[in-house]
């Protein structure tokens, strides 16, 4: 049956994603859900600095929502991937454009013919070219912005501002500004919410999007299973830094390797939002500072030092309550998997809500999603690097789901058969995560892949591989001359603003 009245207790870019697809599915399938959010303004955001995947621009356009106004009122910039510096060794960088030139490449196997000729698989990436440019994802032609290729990008943004512009243009939501005092319980789980100012809001289905206090399926035994096991660093000091007047904008997050972790930097129009992501059993907070300020070379201001447990809910949804970004899962922000996390949840809500087997459905596969990206996220710490105690410590400390995916892509490249389809029977939403476009440029950039073996497999196909070297050269050729004739980044984003 599906529900009537939907509360959502907080709001934030994942209450507020949330609310207006529920609220958009509703209105499509004739649901007549009404739809309430209950969202404290005394309850302040640490706006640090979040990326999105290219799946926020496709919710933006898909709720006919203004990109200009959007990237103008938000502050936000574009995002073509991210840029791992030290992750292989003292020096080397290598970046992971997110677009896929598999779209336009029909048969030809890129990734294959760029490993076997010992050429970056960013190459052949429009996004690739973008990026080292500075560029913007558009050329000025007759006084119009036209894009410079069919691929979505993504955003860099104060998640605080996005969350405020999101509130602004939900349309049909009732708002309540208020805080969660008590729950009320029933046959089904949740059947009202007592509020300080003593209001009961009931409703006949419930989603927890309060954060770390994880305030709803808290009341209904939520377990979290850590991920501390895994995943080697547990505190995060985050901070501000100002972006000088006219210093280009890059259009990418760096994540920056350290002696004990790593280091956010992501742009917005104004400021860049950093911090370092670090183990607490190698470093002290005053240390992890001290490091940060001799690395950037000035003192920086941290705006707290934040523990980290990294970890999911064993359940997402208990009885008829849903636990969705923070309250339902956190990993170290290297891969910007929250907000992606959210937007796909939520799909999968919107398909299975009301069926009977749709709770251990979504359980079962939010469980598969989060636990892929942390094991996504470990094979980025597969490392040459010994330089300092928590490295060597990494190194000898891989888990077994890490060196089986390791032996496994001994003999071959990662590819499309080596990943289930997810979620199983939602294939036609294309809402898979995890596949070998995330994959092969990180094990690209580490040294991972096998080039003798991506070497043997194109020689045993002569065709495939002149297809996929002439395909290969004419996207090169292509995309080089489209970043040339792109605006610059920084200069375009101001001109949005008249």
């Amino acid at each position: 049956m599906r529900p009537k009245s939907i509360v959502i207790v907080g709001g934030g870019t994942a209450g507020w994603l949330a609310a207006m697809m529920l609220s958009d599915v509703s209105a499509r399938r004739g649901w007549g859900s009404k739809v309430t959010v209950v969202e404290s303004s005394k309850i302040g955001v640490i706006g640090v600095g979040e990326g999105s995947t290219a799946v926020f621009r496709q919710m933006l356009r898909h709720f006919k929502l203004d990109e200009a106004e959007f990237l103008r009122e938000t502050g936000a910039t574009i995002k073509y991937g991210i840029r791992h510096r030290d992750w292989r060794r003292l020096g080397h960088s290598y970046d992971g454009p997110i677009d896929t030139p598999q779209m336009v490449a029909g048969a030809a196997d890129l990734d294959l013919y760029a490993v076997a000729a010992g050429r970056s698989v960013g190459e052949a990436h429009l996004f690739q070219h973008l990026l080292n440019g500075n560029r913007a994802p558009v050329s000025r032609r007759e006084g119009r912005d036209v894009q410079a290729g069919p691929f979505h990008y993504a955003f860099h943004f104060d998640q605080a501002l996005v969350g405020a512009w999101l509130r602004r243009k939900a349309q049909g939501i009732t708002l309540i500004d208020d805080q969660v005092q008590g729950v009320e319980r029933g046959e089904a789980g949740i059947s009202a919410l007592v509020l300080e100012s003593g209001q009961r809001v009931e409703g006949d289905f419930f989603l927890d999007c309060t954060g770390f206090r994880r305030r709803l399926i808290g009341e209904l035994g939520g377990q979290w299973l850590s991920y501390a096991d895994v995943l080697p660093v547990n505190r995060a000091m985050p901070f501000w830094v100002d972006i000088k007047p006219g210093e280009e904008i890059a259009p990418c997050t760096l994540a920056w390797a350290q002696k004990s972790g790593w280091m956010w930097w992501i742009p917005t129009q104004g400021r860049y939002g950093a911090g370092y992501v670090y183990s607490d059993a190698h470093c002290t907070p005053d240390q992890a500072k001290a490091e940060i300020e001799g690395v950037l070379g000035y003192e920086i201001h941290p705006r707290k030092d934040i523990i980290m447990d990294a970890g999911r809910q064993r359940d997402a949804w208990i009885g008829n309550c849903v636990a969705v970004g923070l309250a339902s899962s956190f990993l170290e922000p290297l891969e910007a998997t929250s907000i992606h996390g959210t937007i796909v949840q939520m799909m999968m809500l919107s398909e299975w809500l009301g069926q009977g087997d749709g709770r251990e459905r979504y359980n079962a596969a939010v469980g598969t999603q989060v636990d892929d990206f942390r094991d996504f996220i470990r094979l980025h710490y597969v490392s040459e690097r010994r330089d300092s105690p928590f490295w060597c410590d990494v190194a000898s400390s891989h888990p077994q789901v890490v060196r089986d995916r390791l032996a496994q892509w001994r003999d071959h490249i990662p590819r499309p058969a080596d990943f289930p389809r997810f979620p199983p029977g939602l294939e036609h939403l294309g809402l898979a995560h995890v596949q070998e476009q995330l994959y092969v440029p990180v094990m690209d950039g580490l040294g991972l892949l096998n080039r003798q073996a991506a070497q043997a497999e194109m020689a045993a196909n002569p065709k495939a591989r002149d297809l996929a070297r002439a395909t290969h050269a004419g996207l090169v050729k292509e995309y080089t001359r489209a970043a040339a004739q792109c605006l610059p980044h920084r200069a375009w984003l101001q001109s949005l603003s008249g």
